[in-house]
């Protein structure tokens, strides 16, 4: 609360899921939020729920895979507010099938939506940042995913390598840079959210829905509390950490095994999960 209230938070895709949690917590800590989401319903569907626990939010429609969009965004927040004290680049959707079945146009919003939007939030929103003169924080959504294989959604995956490799080239541009911007790298682990619910894959090969709904079995039963994970995050965030994550001790077995595989250069290897919900 003493680095974040009063200031202004933007959030993209807020309208559900990991975004609509962070925005809802920066609400509750005194930021004026914006929830961003290509969904206005359900943008207003948070704005809703942060103004009804007295926080200060509005909605803005945003289609982050479209950087015009992102410019727009950028350009109305300063207008109105003057500044950005936490932007978090959340964006994303998850995409389930093999590589060669999932759809061009599944491929293409993938890699718009996961890494495009952060790319293009950054590069929206970080000139106005440092015009503004003032501190703030930047928060990117990587993955534990971003740390390891996993055959059925080698889509997904591949944007959160790349959202990792861009948050850390970026945190050390401003460090090179001597600016006063704080850059995170978001590492959910297992969170209950609908991103696996059924209806997010319409577009996926009909042969997915059974990965589909085995993942969203396992968050369901297994995973953190979503209010639970947004508070870790924004209170790391607030710390000035790089790494941001919900459960470190997952964190931390997933990252071994990819230092262990970059040191021994093995081929990669099976994970259990993958053959126990393998897309037929």
């Amino acid at each position: 609360m003493d680095v974040f209230a009063g200031g202004v938070a933007v959030v993209t895709g807020a309208g559900s899921g990991i975004g609509a949690g962070l925005a809802q917590r920066a609400g509750a800590l005194g930021m004026t939020v914006v929830v961003a989401d290509v969904n206005l319903a359900t943008a207003q569907a948070t704005v809703d729920a942060i103004v009804a626990a007295g926080g200060k939010a509005e909605a803005i429609t945003v289609d982050v895979s479209r950087p015009e969009e992102l410019d727009r965004l950028a350009e109305t927040v300063f207008e109105r507010h003057g500044e950005v004290r936490l932007l978090i680049n959340n964006a994303g959707i998850e995409t389930v099938g093999y590589t060669w079945e999932v759809p061009t146009a599944r491929w293409e919003a993938t890699l718009a939506i996961n890494l495009h939007g952060v790319i293009h939030g950054v590069r929206a929103f970080v000139p106005r940042i440092i015009a503004s003169g003032k501190e703030a924080w930047i928060g990117n959504l990587s993955s534990v995913g971003a740390f390891g294989q996993m055959p059925g959604q080698t889509a997904y995956t591949v944007t959160k390598h790349a959202v990792q490799a861009f948050s850390e080239c970026l945190y050390l541009e401003m460090e090179l840079k001597n600016l006063p911007i704080h850059v995170s790298s978001i590492v959910p682990g297992m969170i209950r959210t609908n991103i696996f619910n059924a209806e997010h894959g319409a577009d996926e090969p009909g042969q997915s829905q059974g990965h589909r709904r085995a993942m969203f079995e396992m968050m369901r039963d297994y995973g953190m509390d979503l209010d639970e994970g947004c508070r870790l995050f924004l209170e790391q965030i607030a710390e000035n950490r790089f790494w941001v994550h919900s459960q470190p001790e997952m964190s931390a077995q997933i990252i071994a095994g990819r230092v262990k595989f970059l040191t021994e250069q093995t081929p990669p290897v099976m994970p259990d999960l993958a053959r126990q919900i393998a897309v037929d």
